[in-house]
């Protein structure tokens, strides 16, 4: 063998390619897919180009970029010892507006109702095989929640962090594909044409008693639930105070966004190879697909009831945004609602079950937290 011919042996076998396999390949399909639907198609692309990256990332063989030591290695920290899910909850309630729920609080019962996916699907994974602790993690995807998924999933199941962050992301950002068909099957034309009466105003004060209450009585019935939603009012009173503008726009933008981006390549970082492509995967983004239609579904139906209790005064479309997809999901109730009356606003209606489902999904998490910890 030559000198030349010994040195490109050399460089070959010190190169990605003489690690590559065909799981890699996928991966990397997998990553540029995640990239075309953010970039091309839009859909949540300030999560899906972080974690599509950081798929694209790990899936590049002998980088070492996830090894100990390696950069990946140190920003997984965040997520692995659950500091980004909880900041980026103090971001949500600096950005979220809990009027339209002080203003009609038997919308409450709505973010409870569309829960229901979510311990349907526990039941059900536990079915096809998987730990209660897993089907836990599985679950939550059903409330659409993000940070809560990653939150629940990293204090009982890490070993299945991939798969459940790219199903609760995908299935977020899909909001507006799949819950316009569960809602219209579950409603007639009637009734997604019913006007609600407008909310009444919401006095300054409420809304810096909202938070403060709301957190000192999750934290007495549920403490397991104190850093997702006592961080969460935190975020909202820096909002609502008046006093605190600057750390409440820091909230909003740069911390939350830096946060972004760490949790998404840290999450992107767990779909190498040899851990994303398994079986139970595929179980994973089935069970969270039907969690979070059951979700939807339960909301809906809870809605019709709320419907036949209210005399026909409340439109049960409205039931479907109890998942905790902010502002995604009252924006389909609004889509669909003015399909049927052009001039019919649901959109503020529609806000009180949706920043509802924000609390009982990080509720549902403190309680299986409670149960299995």
């Amino acid at each position: 063998m030559s000198v030349y011919t010994q040195a490109i042996a050399e460089l070959f076998a010190s190169s990605g390619f003489a690690g590559l396999t065909m799981g890699n390949v996928v991966m990397l399909l997998v990553a540029f897919a995640m990239l075309y639907l953010a970039i091309v198609r839009g859909f949540e692309p300030l999560l899906l180009v972080p974690i599509g990256f950081g798929c694209l990332l790990v899936n590049l063989p002998l980088s070492g970029i996830m090894d100990e030591g390696g950069f990946l290695r140190y920003v997984f920290y965040g997520t692995e010892h659950e500091i980004y899910p909880v900041i980026i909850f103090m971001g949500i309630g600096a950005l979220t507006d809990f009027a339209p729920l002080i203003a009609n609080p038997i919308t409450f019962l709505l973010g409870a109702a569309a829960q229901f996916g979510v311990f349907l699907a526990l039941f059900g994974a536990m079915a096809m095989g998987f730990s209660v602790r897993e089907a836990a993690s599985i679950a939550i995807i059903g409330g659409a929640d993000g940070p809560t998924a990653i939150y629940l999933t990293m204090k009982l199941a890490p070993q299945i962090l991939g798969a459940i962050a790219v199903a609760a992301y995908s299935y977020m950002s899909l909001v507006p594909l799949i819950q316009p068909p569960v809602i219209r099957l579950l409603t007639t034309k009637e009734d997604r044409a019913i006007r609600m009466d407008t909310l009444r105003p919401v006095s300054w004060t409420e809304k810096i008693l909202f938070p403060i209450v709301v957190t000192v009585v999750a934290g007495l019935i549920l403490p397991m639930s104190v850093p997702l939603i006592g961080v969460l009012m935190f975020g909202n009173l820096l909002r609502e105070s008046g006093v605190t503008e600057r750390l409440s726009l820091a909230a909003q933008n740069e911390i939350l966004n830096t946060t972004t981006i760490f949790l998404g390549l840290s999450v992107g970082a767990t779909m190498s190879a040899d851990k994303f492509l398994t079986v139970a995967t595929i179980k994973i983004i089935f069970l969270g697909l039907v969690a979070f239609i059951f979700s939807t579904a339960g909301g809906v139906l809870f809605g019709q009831l709320m419907k036949k209790w209210s005399g026909g005064k409340i439109n049960p479309m409205i039931g479907s945004a109890g998942v905790s997809a902010v502002p995604m999901a009252a924006r389909v109730v609004q889509r669909v609602c003015q399909e049927e009356n052009p001039g019919n606003f649901l959109l503020m209606h529609a806000m009180g079950p949706n920043v509802a489902g924000v609390i009982g999904t990080a509720v549902a998490a403190g309680v299986m937290l409670t149960l299995l910890n």
